[in-house]
């Protein structure tokens, strides 16, 4: 048999390296066996639970960086493949005036404001929101842009005009029918997500507008979901 050719002595001292959980390849070195012949010897060796956890987080340090990059691939091929799917599906939208002004009022009722007397007033953070906003404002209904007007609120780390000549810009809003910023105080305690451009208001003011956007907006929502009477508390 292979192992009569070598010294008892040797096979003896591989077993007492395994049971002070040495690995394979450190008791080859130890004892210059091949850890082919080593199996023979002591691969049936139960091994103790440090061992085996050893081993095991030896053996996660190698695949987690795997499993992390075979995810990441498989999330990105899934997003693209919904993006792709959702571009299909828009080309099919017809953005008809009707249309336009189902998604401007709906928009509206989400994040303008609502006060029975207010002017039509609506306010965000995110540029491609706002750009919206009054595009659809623009394209639904003859405007007079003389009654735009144009507030920034922003934090001690805004760069005034740096943002102020974003949203002019970005709005088609001249620069004079800016208000005066408002310069919020931040929390010590409470930590704010920055952002490039502050808050912008912006107020068109008809108090008639916005009552007229918000009808549509109810309107709409009844025609989906019925004429269902919702108490408000």
């Amino acid at each position: 048999m292979r192992d009569r050719r070598w010294p008892r002595e040797i096979i003896e001292r591989a077993k007492r390296l395994r049971k002070e959980e040495k690995s394979f390849h450190e008791i080859s070195q130890e004892v210059g066996v091949a850890k082919s012949t080593l199996f023979t010897w002591i691969g049936a060796m139960e091994r103790s639970e440090k061992f085996k956890n050893a081993n095991n987080k030896e053996r996660l340090k190698e695949i987690r960086p795997l499993a992390i990059k075979k995810n990441k691939e498989k999330y990105q091929k899934i997003a693209l493949g919904l993006e792709n799917k959702v571009k299909e599906e828009v080309k099919n939208i017809t953005c008809n005036d009707s249309t336009k002004r189902a998604m401007l009022a709906m928009l509206y009722w989400a994040e303008g404001a609502k006060t029975e007397h207010d002017t039509l007033a609506f306010a965000n953070t995110d540029p491609e929101l706002l750009l919206l906003f009054i595009t659809l404002l623009r394209d639904c209904y003859p405007l007079d842009e003389t009654k735009f007007r144009v507030r920034v609120h922003l934090h001690d780390y805004h760069n005034e005009a740096v943002a102020k000549s974003f949203w002019s810009s970005l709005l088609n809003i001249p620069l004079e029918r800016f208000g005066k910023t408002y310069w919020k105080q931040r929390s010590k305690e409470k930590t704010s997500r920055r952002n490039f451009g502050g808050i912008c208001f912006i107020r068109y003011n008809s108090v008639y507008l916005r009552r007229e956007v918000m009808h549509l907006a109810h309107f709409l929502q009844r025609r989906i979901t019925g004429d269902i009477y919702v108490p408000v508390a």
